[in-house]
């Protein structure tokens, strides 16, 4: 099938913007009737939504119109608990160790020329372009992207016919876009502005409409429920009442735990609780309108006839936690509450109310919608695998992965904080009562261990110690108690050579069979 030339903008002219993006760019899919088109695929990508601690509560919605008529994962991780590094791997297919994606700043690779002449060039989406597949990006991409140190808001990766951008970190108001590579400034109306509601129906569309001939692929990425929480107008009212959980190890002490685990005052004080009950409620408050989101591009794929031959996946790039082992709020740590994310998918083949009990990571999403997509996945660069088969066994053969990897690089501050003194240096994200999220020695690498017969997750730091974390969370869910020092170091001596092997893993190797070897009991 020959592209349509109306609706494409890779030779370089990009369009104006003037009608609703996402319902514009879908209703131009009404005349989309021809049957042996491949399917089309969707990306919801939210930001720092937990699954662990009841994050997906506020998504009535999503969880009926997606969930419900599909496959929910509940066993769903990040290779990485931190934003940049996790989206990263999500774009590419790979473990942190490969894309070299190591934190947030530019310095640790985020939107870097580096990364912009490496990995981002391989990304999944110019797969799908080679595939003739009609791209669309709207909302936060990476933390760093538009920074006049990563190009501007004139680098548009590649891949991507039309691109709308977030500049920066997640915000609600206030921020500006990159738009085909031009700056769009954006103000405080709700109406016009609101981040969450732009991505689906705002003053922008395509002065070109797409082909009908090709299938379409869209990855819409709310700020929500990042920092700094700012609800719709009718949503601030909500969830009054709610408290953030206080179960498991919640105000709980870091005992046994990697040094940062054990600096927090315990029990927390009552103004730290405070905030972070409200966090918890603001948190929930941004989601409502993502809840909308969903029920909007639901609505008009349903309209337009495309529902049914679209594959729609709705996940998170991390965790979070709101008072768990007494650390206020943050991710970056390795227990349960901040690697693992929500997931969930319908689409063609995929039969309704479907509870998947197999792990998959966000490293998987890559080759699973290339593979939806058509592409020879032995043709690509990728450490994660195709997790078609968990959802959709008649459309695929496949088989679980036991164990996988997840790895952080810490980030600190080379000078001493002056409101914590006596922490020194190499450390950040520090909150009243000097209690800090991040160092630059909370670096580490894990394996988890999910099967039938296992649910465990050994962990290795890079410090000055080695500080090892063992967990057994059949027994101990919360990850109370570190096992370490009870284990056959023989035991340990496995795990440890396991971890060596997929720290160092790449494409192939990083779902080798020959990994797969019976997991010693505890």
């Amino acid at each position: 099938m020959a592209p349509c030339t109306a609706g494409a903008t890779r030779s370089g002219q990009r369009a104006h913007l003037a009608t609703p993006v996402l319902l514009a760019l879908l209703t131009c899919c009404v005349r989309c009737a021809d049957s042996a088109k491949p399917s089309n695929i969707v990306l919801i990508l939210t930001d720092d939504q937990d699954v662990q601690l009841g994050g997906m509560v506020p998504m009535k919605k999503t969880k009926a119109l997606i969930g419900d008529a599909g496959a929910t994962f509940v066993n769903a991780f990040t290779a990485s608990p931190l934003g940049c590094p996790s989206r990263s791997s999500i774009l590419t297919g790979r473990y942190p160790h490969n894309h070299e994606v190591k934190n947030n700043s530019l310095s640790g690779n985020c939107s870097s020329p580096l990364w912009q002449k490496g990995p981002e060039a391989e990304a999944f989406p110019i797969y799908l372009s080679k595939q003739k597949y009609q791209t669309f990006f709207a909302g936060k991409y990476l933390n760093q992207y538009g920074e006049k140190e990563a190009g501007d808001v004139a680098h548009v990766p590649p891949g991507w016919d039309q691109w709308y951008a977030l500049v920066g970190n997640s915000q609600y108001y206030n921020y500006t876009l990159s738009v085909n590579g031009k700056e769009e400034k954006h103000s405080d109306s709700y109406e016009k502005d609101y981040l969450t509601n732009l991505i689906v129906s705002s003053n922008v569309s395509w002065q070109r409409f797409m082909s009908p001939q090709h299938p379409f692929f869209l990855m819409l990425s709310p700020p929500a429920p990042h920092s700094p929480w700012t609800a719709a107008p009718q949503y601030q009212g909500e969830f009054s009442n709610v408290k953030a959980p206080r179960d498991g190890s919640f105000n709980k002490p870091g005992k046994a735990k990697h040094w940062l685990l054990r600096q927090p005052v315990n029990p927390m004080t009552d103004s730290s609780l405070a905030f972070l009950d409200d966090a918890y409620r603001r948190r929930w408050r941004t989601l409502l309108s993502v809840d909308d989101m969903v029920e909007a591009l639901v609505k008009k794929l349903d309209s337009i006839k495309e529902l049914n031959n679209t594959y729609i996946f709705y996940t998170s790039d991390n965790g979070y936690h709101t008072g768990q082992f007494s650390l206020p709020i943050d991710k970056r740590q390795l227990y349960e509450f901040d690697i693992r994310i929500p997931l969930m998918v319908r689409g063609p083949g995929i039969k309704p109310n479907q509870t998947l009990q197999a792990p998959v990571l966000n490293i998987d999403l890559a080759p699973t919608i290339l593979d939806i997509s058509g592409v020879n996945l032995s043709s690509v660069n990728v450490d994660g695998q195709s997790f078609l088969s968990q959802m959709a066994p008649s459309l695929r053969n496949g088989t679980a992965r036991p164990f996988f990897l997840v790895e952080y690089s810490g980030e600190g501050h080379p000078t001493t904080d002056p409101i914590c003194p006596k922490l020194g240096p190499g450390l950040s994200q520090c909150f009243p009562d000097c209690v800090c999220e991040d160092a630059y020695n909370n670096t580490y690498a894990c394996i988890r261990t999910l099967d039938s017969e296992h649910n465990l997750q050994y962990c290795e730091f890079a410090d000055s110690e080695s500080f090892v974390e063992v967990y057994n969370l059949t027994s101990d869910p919360h990850q109370l108690q570190n096992i370490v020092k009870q284990v056959d170091p023989s035991v340990l001596q496995i795990m440890n050579q396991r971890l060596i092997k997929l720290q160092s893993c790449a494409g192939n190797s990083c779902r080798d069979i020959k990994q797969r070897r019976r997991t010693p009991q505890y």
